[in-house]
């Protein structure tokens, strides 16, 4: 029987065990807890009420307790102990510089199509971490493969109710998934599964489909093999994104691996669109959804906002430009007739997105003495012409803008910089790409920063 607490390791444990690392102190929330018990950043909490946390998890499990003793490191070195009351529901208000105080669980798959192997040696460390880790799929909505937990981890996500989970299933025929993520223990997802269910505990699954392996046949037998753990009430797979297969320059030439192309993406929209009649009628939505990118692969209109219920695999491009499209709509409702002083700007994206953001450019245009003009740029550094705009990296944006008439403001969607820092996938600065381009830089969230910056 596993013996470890549900929530934290003992500050009295084996000392030659291997216990959690401090949890660093990043921001504190004005008018929280922990600014009145004096915290700021740098300090390093190392245990609460005698355990130590060993990521987010359980350190938000053990802070909702109402006595609370608090053992803390400043950045001097010196331990305080932090005794308080609070009431259940209210936290400490501290933000912390890592999810994970343990060390992160990589992946012990070998993916043919594993995008991080994809990339040029060299890049910053980050670039390479195979991440595989189910509490960040919980946290984050990270898709892992169920591949590297050991009984312990399972117990855990029983106890603590670690639900939902994302995986990554690709098929589910035992054989061809233990071939697909090479692997043996990737045939043992649909026990897996059946793991979940009896537990009333929920995930959400993706499909990477490869032309030629998982695809045809193979992809309609994962989809009506998931379907048997999505009805009930208390459904074990709650929802499956069907994404292409994303291949790169620097992928390896024998690896037997197919891109998407016009036919595959058709053959592939009218499988699963067969599928869903079956599927509303049993769970009340399509259940399975075509990724964005496959439609305009196949130069088809995308489907419309009411086919995706709420958006429950939008991360995974399933919706995300319809769902911007939406609110595109809604920040242009009210446009000026004209700007004061005239303006013109620049707005950067994948060439794939393109055309379906034209429609919302030319509203813009329609204000008088606003120039907007859309670049839809392909991808020299990994080889793609038709690539998304969350993979565009410093060097496409400097080969594909360098001799144009940027205007005044180059507009840049966030999600071309990764994890918070103001560096592209290809270690180039935001600052370097100004520099290089000659023009300031605005990086926009979402659509309603962007007609902000359009009209200011």
């Amino acid at each position: 029987m596993w013996l470890e607490p549900s929530s934290g390791i003992p500050i009295n444990s084996d000392p030659g065990a291997a216990t959690p690392q401090p949890a660093v102190v990043a921001t504190v929330e004005p008018g929280s807890i922990g600014e009145e018990l004096g915290f700021q950043a740098g300090d390093r909490l190392i245990a609460i009420n005698g355990m130590r946390p060993r990521d987010l998890i359980d350190l938000q499990m053990l802070c909702g307790e109402e006595e609370l003793l608090l053992e803390v490191e400043d950045p001097s070195g010196e331990i305080h102990r932090l005794e308080l009351e609070k009431d259940a529901d209210d936290g400490l208000g501290l933000g912390f510089t890592e999810a994970l105080f343990d060390g992160l669980r990589q992946c012990n798959n070998h993916c043919p199509f594993c995008f991080i192997d994809q990339q040029p040696p060299g890049r910053r460390h980050s670039l390479y971490l195979k991440d595989d880790d189910y509490r960040l799929s919980f946290l984050y909505g990270s898709y892992l493969t169920l591949t590297n937990l050991t009984p312990a981890d399972w117990q855990r996500i029983e106890a603590q109710r670690l639900s939902p989970l994302y995986v990554s299933v690709h098929a589910t025929n035992p054989a061809l998934r233990s071939r697909l993520l090479q692997n043996e223990r990737a045939g043992l997802l649909l026990e897996q599964l059946a793991w979940f269910q009896e537990r009333r505990l929920q995930i959400h699954a993706q499909v990477v489909v490869c032309p030629g392996i998982n695809d045809g046949d193979a992809l309609i037998n994962s989809l009506n093999d998931l379907a048997r753990f999505a009805g009930g009430d208390w459904p074990a797979v709650l929802s499956v994104a069907v994404v292409p297969v994303g291949l790169t320059r620097f992928r390896p030439d024998a690896d037997g691996l197919l891109p998407v192309n016009l036919e595959t993406a058709l053959k592939t929209i009218s499988a699963v669109e067969a599928l869903h009649p079956n599927f509303k009628k049993r769970f009340g939505s399509p259940w399975a959804w075509l990724s964005d990118e496959w439609y305009l692969i196949a130069g088809l209109p995308l489907p419309a906002r009411s086919s995706y219920a709420d958006f429950p695999q939008q991360e995974n491009g399933v919706g995300s430009i319809r769902a911007f499209l939406e609110d595109l709509d809604q920040a242009t409702l009210n446009l000026p007739e004209s700007l004061e002083t005239p303006r013109q700007i620049s707005w950067v994206v994948g060439r794939l997105v393109g055309e379906a953001l034209l429609p919302v450019v030319k509203r813009l245009q329609n204000v008088r003495g606003l120039n907007l003009q859309l670049h839809a740029l392909p991808s020299p550094y990994w080889g793609c012409d038709q690539v998304v705009t969350g993979l565009l990296t410093g060097s496409d944006l400097v080969s594909g803008l360098a001799d144009l008439d940027l205007g005044e403001l180059l507009l840049l969607p966030a999600v071309l910089l990764r994890q918070g820092e103001a560096v592209f996938l290809d270690d180039l600065s935001l600052e370097q790409v100004e520099q290089k381009l000659g023009l300031p830089i605005c990086v926009v969230a979402g659509a309603a920063e962007v007609v902000a910056a359009c009209l200011r």
